[in-house]
């Protein structure tokens, strides 16, 4: 099945549902103003921090909807010890049915008008529930709010991850958050907080074969929804070598781009004049493959720009292939520049614009 056809098809049904099961009669007092939601599984060596730091927050109005997936460590005793010791603690337990899942079951039980995430390994310092909460009031019109995080590994051992936090951080208006959306998550998915009627609004997270933070985030989007961000760090986000994003099979490459290309060939269609052709900078077998779903969304390439000389005058899937200097024109096209080694994406914007071609308007940055 269509990762399209998937989302549309699960998105609101599986929220909806949940919803409904895990709807409990609770007074108004009782009510928090803020549900931090955390999966857990088999994090009993970090697992004592990120609740401490949870309960050090200066905004006390909170809850913590913890569901432990299938944890087999003391993950269970320190959940359950934590609840005895803070009437804000509520602890979930399912088999060992995933992240996904255990997300929308942890969103269902929420109670307060935002939700919170947080990971069983990660930390945020006291100010982060005030800060966010802050920013809400000043931007009502918002309904995510992210921040600044710190990474929390070695930043040469793990110097692409260092990277990809540089650059989630470099996002900070609403606008450059949209418009780089297509490039990578841009945010770190435990620093968010959101307003919990998205999710009976426009659906929560979705179990497939996708990253369902980003799935979520490029929906969410697509449905008009603002985000924006703190400008300080609000989270150490750990890299640890379980992390999910190194071993699970849904956050594969593959998975993203097949994903991000139903979202982008949707932006394309509502932002793009029809009679404007559709190129890709990056002629390489594997930028052609990674965009290839494009097709399938109803997104028709008409060439590629590279800078290999040897692929100049070629054709490619069909297609020609030609150099930055022999650009079709504006009027004519809009350019996608999916070339994913480092420091490429910041090299083609810098001759796009040189060309004075805008970002958003003329091209968007896609890897």
């Amino acid at each position: 099945m269509r990762v399209s056809e998937q989302v549309k098809r699960n998105a609101h049904e599986q929220s909806r549902a949940l919803l409904s099961v895990f709807c409990f009669s609770f007074s108004v007092a009782e009510v928090p103003k803020v549900s931090v939601v955390m999966p857990v599984r088999n994090a009993a060596g970090t697992l004592p921090v990120a609740l401490e730091s949870v309960r050090r927050q200066t905004f006390a109005d909170w809850e913590l909807v913890a569901v432990d997936d299938g944890s087999t460590d003391q993950t269970a005793g320190i959940l359950a010890s934590a609840a005895r010791a803070d009437r804000r603690i509520r602890v979930f337990s399912q088999q060992a049915f995933g992240i996904a899942e255990a997300l929308q079951r942890g969103c269902a039980a929420a109670r307060g008008e935002f939700v919170a995430r947080l990971d069983a390994d990660d930390w945020s310092p006291p100010e982060r529930l005030r800060r966010q909460l802050e920013f809400f009031e000043r931007h009502p019109q918002l309904g995510v709010v992210s921040s600044l995080v710190r990474h929390g590994g070695d930043q040469t051992v793990q110097a692409g991850y260092a990277a990809h936090v540089a650059w989630i951080n470099s996002l900070l208006t609403p606008g450059d958050i949209a418009l780089r959306r297509f490039v990578e998550s841009p945010v770190a998915h435990p620093s968010v907080m959101f307003r919990r009627a998205l999710l009976q609004q426009y659906g929560g997270y979705q179990s497939g074969d996708f990253p369902e933070d980003y799935e979520l985030w490029l929906r969410w989007m697509d449905a008009g929804v603002e985000f924006g961000k703190v400008d300080a760090e609000l989270l150490r986000w750990n890299d640890g070598p379980t992390r999910l994003s190194r071993t699970d099979q849904r956050y594969r490459p593959d998975a993203f781009y097949r994903l991000k290309c139903v979202y982008l060939a949707r932006w394309l269609k509502g932002q793009v004049e029809p009679s404007r052709e559709i190129w890709l900078w990056g002629a390489g077998r594997i930028t052609r493959q990674r965009f290839r779903n494009l097709d399938t969304e109803g997104i028709s390439l008409s060439g590629f720009i590279d800078v290999d000389t040897r692929k100049l005058g070629r054709m490619r899937d069909g297609r020609p292939v030609v150099g930055p200097d022999n650009l079709p024109s504006r009027e004519r096209a809009f350019i996608l520049a999916g070339v994913s080694t480092r420091g490429a994406r910041e090299l083609i914007a810098a001759k796009l614009h040189g060309f004075g071609r805008t970002e958003g308007g003329d091209y968007l940055l896609v890897a």
